[in-house]
């Protein structure tokens, strides 16, 4: 039984994304630092920001970290006064998370230096490239969910 090879471009794909991946994890981190944000924290505000009174289930699943990890993540952002939660347990005695005016604040703050290195990034591409990028790279992630 013979097995075809994929083309190279084929097989550099995923090394390609997860490269560029890390670099942007990187240089996020550099922007987000000086507003004593960890890039993990910074996807907290910004997901709970559109979507508040999540569930810490759904927004570990929305941020990439394990439910354990969303717990201290928020602890850590609750203490520091960016994030209340609710007395109330909802559902599996988990309690909706709400950022609070001072995060806000900090959140749009660092929305404009991810803007940035967003912009650094895509720097080169010109005409419909950013977008046609966009729907290229829904299409893989669509591909890996079973979409």
């Amino acid at each position: 039984m013979m097995i075809e090879k994929e083309p190279a471009e084929v097989e550099q794909l995923g090394l390609l994304i997860k490269e560029t991946q890390s670099l942007l994890n990187q240089r996020m981190d550099e922007v987000l630092r000086p507003l004593g944000l960890s890039v993990a924290q910074y996807a907290c505000l910004h997901t709970l920001r559109s979507a508040p009174g999540v569930t810490g289930s759904e927004l570990a699943r929305r941020v990439f970290v394990s439910r354990q990890s969303m717990s201290v993540l928020l602890q850590g952002l609750e203490k520091r006064g960016l994030v209340e939660r609710s007395q109330e347990p909802g559902p599996r005695r988990e309690r909706a998370a709400e950022l609070t005016e001072e995060a806000a604040e900090l959140t749009e703050a660092a929305d404009g230096r991810v803007r940035g290195v967003v912009s650094t990034m895509a720097g080169d591409l010109v005409g419909d490239e950013p977008e046609r990028l966009l729907v290229l790279l829904g299409s893989c992630r669509d591909a890996l969910q079973g979409d």
